[in-house]
């Protein structure tokens, strides 16, 4: 049985763990929400992707781990176009060896106003 992990970040209002473990594999999804709030911030794909990344970070660290222990990432956008800023920022989040990635283009998310939606997965320890 896997574990949820406390983050810190505002829970989901679905029936939804953000951020689960099973000995020292976690998985976690992070959307653009403010972590105190829960509400999807405004802002273009630039200011989005910081905000989930962050809220990536917040989990991780939560799970006792870091960035560098992130092995895939899967993004969902809604615009192509939105590809080269959100790599632009993720580049700033993650150093080489980057972790496998997947990058989907679909055509909502659930949230509106919503950019991205990633899922992430981490080996700690």
């Amino acid at each position: 049985m896997f574990e949820a992990v406390e983050t810190g970040i505002a829970k989901s209002k679905g029936p939804i763990s953000g951020t689960v473990r099973k000995g020292g594999l976690v998985i976690t999804a992070q959307i653009p929400k403010d972590p105190e709030s829960g509400a999807i911030i405004a802002g273009d794909i630039t200011a989005q992707t910081h905000r989930t990344l962050s809220n990536l970070r917040m989990a991780v660290e939560a799970a006792g781990g870091s960035m560098a222990d992130v092995m895939l990432c899967q993004i969902y956008l809604i615009d192509p176009a939105d590809a080269a800023g959100m790599n632009a920022v993720y580049r700033e989040y993650f150093q080489e060896p980057y972790p496998c990635r997947a990058t989907v283009v679909v055509k909502e998310l659930l949230a509106p106003g919503m950019l991205i939606e990633l899922i992430a997965t981490a080996q700690i320890g």
